[in-house]
């Protein structure tokens, strides 16, 4: 009995706290909120950007452009290039930025948009920037950069202090801004899943990973500013500086140190790359690479989705329909997939109806997450057995990207699909609980038959043999991986390519009632 009141004691002492830590949070973010500011009046010819797009969008027969970009040494060549375009403003929306190498070398060209004179806005979720925060606040001291953190911890040093602080608010503090976008001069917008770190443009040494953007011209630019201004100056947005607990970095150190980088040895392949492909228009060429559309439409959660409000426009009840009304194929590209239960049986029905279903995830050893695979295995036989098509990542399974740094490791990041041959998103979402309930989550919908069908292509190329094995279901009702490696075709009959740790970890996580958190 003692012990049972103790732990009862216990639980109503933690609820106590938990409520103090929420209330006293939300006081602190109604006091330390800044000014609401909103993206800048665009021109017809006042920059470079302006005439650049101007000329391209006079040239299309519809309201927006839209071109892939899917290598990601391109992916940094094209932020590199906007930034150094940009004459008005930047505003750039990230889950992650790292502080490695081009993470800064994209901070190096921020500061010299700013000492333009372009305005900068830069928001970072909170959730990753544990010891970046002098960084952050060295650009944020530079008059034309203001940089806010979303949902941010009141404690910024300290493991223990942190750690705890994220458990007594953990209802809110697990709901993240998973949004992505690098917006330039209110003319391009660049929107997908790469966040701003060297594992996202070829530059990591152990993995890298595949990716997909969209840069955006024309009316889908100023909706992406509209989503960003929302994020922007939410309730859950706080300055940089009003979380400060020390003081500011100096801004002159960071720029002898972005400086120092922009002239070394590591950074010279990078660098090299930007200054052969001259601007955004050369790298676009002709404009062949540029699809034009009128049905294209950027789609976002919107920020309250991080205090559990607005349901009704959570990004799922516009994705989950386009998938529910395939006639003919679906293709998904999700690194981390864990179908609920209705999704499960929304897919099952699916090919059911005959619909081609087709699903590309990464393999236990591609992944970098191996908790969230171990909630995804059990789906698989369901699934193979209702006629779903199942491909996973090899971990070697390299674009031909053309970054003479990166690793030949390989990690699936995409998220996208395609429904019909008709209908294409690329964005932040996963299929999984935590983009549907928790992250809020970005992207394009857009129907072009040509845009469509680079999606597709992608995805061919993705689930390749070379690239992927192809999951099957064994006499013994038991999971078959087939592939080639080396050039050979083999065939698994068990998770390819793991160690016993890493197998251990995803199967116990499996038997655990956690997958609303993965």
């Amino acid at each position: 009995m003692d012990v049972i009141l103790l732990i009862c004691g216990i639980i109503v002492l933690f609820v106590a706290l938990s409520f103090v830590a929420v209330y006293s949070h939300d006081r602190f973010l109604k006091r330390s909120r800044a000014k609401p500011s909103f993206a800048l009046p665009v021109a017809p010819s006042d920059t470079v950007l302006d005439r650049a797009v101007g000329a391209l969008m006079s040239r299309g027969v519809a309201r927006n452009g839209l071109a892939m970009v899917a290598d990601n040494f391109d992916a940094f060549a094209i932020r590199a290039l906007t930034a150094r375009d940009a004459r008005r403003s930047l505003d750039v929306m990230s889950y992650i930025w790292r502080r490695d190498l081009t993470g800064r070398l994209l901070a190096h060209e921020i500061i010299a948009a700013a000492d333009r004179g372009v305005r900068v806005r830069i928001l970072i979720d909170d959730i990753n920037t544990r010891g970046s925060d002098r960084v952050f606040l060295a650009l944020d001291a530079h008059r034309n950069v203001e940089l806010r953190l979303f949902n941010p911890g009141r404690m910024r040093e300290g493991a223990i202090v942190r750690t705890l602080e994220l458990m007594l608010r953990a209802f809110r503090a697990t709901r993240r801004m998973h949004n992505k976008a690098w917006i330039a001069d209110g003319r391009l917008a660049i929107v997908g899943g790469r966040n701003i770190g060297d594992e996202y443009f070829d530059a990591a040494k152990s993995a890298n990973f595949h990716d997909l953007d969209l840069l955006l011209m024309g009316d889908v630019v100023g909706q992406s500013e509209r989503i960003f201004d929302s994020f922007w100056n939410s309730a859950a947005t706080l300055p940089i500086r009003a979380l400060a607990m020390r003081r500011r970095r100096s801004l002159r150190r960071l720029r002898r140190q972005t400086a120092r980088l922009v002239g070394s040895p590591s950074a010279a392949p990078f660098l090299e790359g930007v200054r052969e492909r001259l601007s955004f228009e050369a790298m676009l060429g002709d404009g062949e690479s540029i699809h034009w559309t009128d049905q294209a439409t950027v789609v976002s959660d919107p920020p309250q989705k991080a205090r559990g409000e607005g349901g009704i426009r959570w990004l799922t009840t516009t994705l989950y329909p386009l998938i529910r009304n395939a006639r003919g194929s679906v293709q998904i590209i999700s690194p981390y997939f864990v179908p609920s239960e209705d999704g499960r049986a929304a897919l099952v029905e699916l090919a059911a109806r005959g619909v081609d279903v087709a699903i590309l995830t990464n393999s236990l050893a591609a992944t970098d997450v191996a908790v969230v695979h171990g909630a995804y295995a059990p789906c698989r036989l369901p699934l193979l057995q209702a006629g779903v098509k199942l491909f996973e990542l090899q971990p070697r399974a390299r674009r031909s990207g053309r970054s003479p740094l990166g690793s030949s490791g390989a990690s699936l990041h995409t998220k996208a699909f395609s429904v019909d041959g008709r209908v294409g998103f690329v964005g932040s979402f996963n299929f999984d609980p935590r983009s549907a309930a928790l992250n809020t989550e970005m992207g394009v919908v857009f129907e072009d038959p040509g845009l469509v069908a680079e999606l597709m292509a992608v995805f061919l190329r993705d689930t390749g043999p070379q690239a992927s094995y192809r999951l099957f279901a064994g006499e013994d009702r038991s999971l078959r991986w087939r592939g080639e490696v080396r050039g050979r075709e083999v065939t698994f009959d068990r998770e390819p390519e793991v160690g016993f740790y890493r197998l251990l970890l995803a199967r116990l996580v499996g038997l655990l009632p956690v997958q609303s958190q993965l």
